[in-house]
């Protein structure tokens, strides 16, 4: 058994653990990152992580932090100069306008998600999320007992909600409705008038929203996410989240945060402070210096993106692979399943026989087994080596289909 590699899940396990842990087999991620561990010159389109560095006056800013002692638990919340500088940023991009004690900075968004869960749904309530979707909401939902309510998405809205997908799946439990917005895994932006008939229907049927804005400065083109929080009345229903990992490329540095109503922050801060005490004080500094020094790094970092993702596209349309028109974040999520086998296996036989790691849809939620999630996390010459050895693969399964 290799290091990384996961047993078996035993019916001894299985006794053990809580009835609300849902205990699986090896998750499709371990099993492609084992067979990865044994292979050369892996080219990894799969992972949420950039792989260019956080901007040097980052760095900078986050060695002298740790030069001058900060070392220690900051106040629980996050450092009042950072959430300072987190209510002015939302502001300065068309968001609501909070105070800085209705923010709270945790140890990257994610852990953000966990809380806000575990503070807002009792066990039966239902949590609406758009499919495919990132999956940690999934296990969110999980934890809290929460029923989980799937809103299927398909390439006819481009993988993107729309106010009648949701008001067709409310029923009287209905709670928390999600919006990712940039898209994961989807790479996709919901419309703002669709944004705006959502909220209109959030607001009808006393929905709480959660706006996953991460990825809101990574987008392209005329595309624009906007801030659910600013729109009329959506204020005290909307729990905004977000962090510096991707548009600073700061994933390691783990800075998120979220922000929300003045009744709900005071409960979903204590949570927090259970969990983690405070966010790490090196991370705030560099977070600090992201959001106040200059932020052309994000321009840069987002032109990085796009130019690739033309590259990627433009070698997808050559192999006959469709995809949904990715708008922003840094993913392209295409219909691998044309090339005659289902994602999931395209996917193992991309690794296995081409040395590209890409992940299936079903990571994420999805309904079918034909999308696959591309990130463009590579530079453009492995993005081209990557779209080489992809090529070989669907060759190799044509072939194969067409008995030759």
């Amino acid at each position: 058994m290799s290091a990384t590699e996961a047993p078996a899940t035993s019916v001894e396990g299985r006794r053990r653990l809580a009835k609300r842990v849902q205990l699986k087999d090896k998750h499709i991620i371990t099993e492609m990152m084992d067979i990865a561990a044994d292979l050369p010159d892996v080219i990894k389109l799969g992972r949420g992580d950039p792989d260019l560095d956080t901007p040097e006056h980052i760095i900078r800013a986050g060695q002298a932090a740790l030069g001058a002692g900060a070392t220690h638990y900051t106040h629980p919340m996050g450092m009042p100069e950072l959430r300072q500088a987190i209510v002015d940023n939302i502001a300065a991009y068309g968001g609501a306008r909070y105070a800085p004690e209705h923010v709270v900075v945790t140890p990257g968004g994610q852990q953000a998600m966990f809380i806000i869960a575990l503070g807002l749904l009792d066990p039966g309530d239902e949590l609406l999320i758009p499919c495919p979707g990132y999956n940690p909401y999934l296990q969110a939902a999980e934890l809290t007992e929460a029923k989980l309510v799937e809103i299927r998405t398909s390439i006819e809205t481009n993988f993107t909600l729309t106010a009648e997908m949701v008001r067709a799946h409310i029923t009287p439990r209905s709670k928390v409705l999600i919006l990712i917005n940039p898209g994961n895994p989807t790479g996709t932006v919901i419309p703002p008038d669709e944004v705006e008939r959502i909220c209109a229907l959030a607001k009808e049927r006393d929905l709480i929203v959660v706006s996953d804005e991460i990825y809101a400065r990574i987008v392209y083109d005329d595309n624009k996410a906007i801030p659910v929080a600013a729109l009329p009345g959506m204020q005290d229903r909307t729990i905004t989240l977000s962090g510096v990992s991707k548009a600073y490329a700061m994933t390691g540095w783990r800075v998120g945060y979220f922000a929300g109503p003045p009744d709900l922050m005071p409960a979903l801060a204590e949570i927090h402070h259970a969990f983690a005490i405070s966010t790490s004080a090196v991370g705030q500094h560099a977070a600090l210096a992201a959001l106040t020094g200059p932020q052309d790094c994000v321009e840069e970092i987002r032109q990085t993106f796009d130019e690739r993702r033309k590259v990627l596209c433009a070698g997808l349309d050559e192999l006959g692979i469709p995809y949904a028109e990715p708008q922003g974040a840094f993913y392209v999520y295409a219909k691998v399943a044309e090339t005659g086998v289902e994602a999931t296996e395209f996917c193992r036989r991309l690794l296995s026989e081409g040395r590209v790691m890409i992940f299936p849809g079903r990571i994420y939620g999805d309904y079918t087994d034909h999308y696959a999630r591309m990130s463009l996390t590579q530079t453009i010459p492995r993005i081209h080596e990557a779209l080489e050895r992809m090529a070989g693969v669907v060759d190799a399964i044509q072939r194969e289909s067409s008995g030759a």
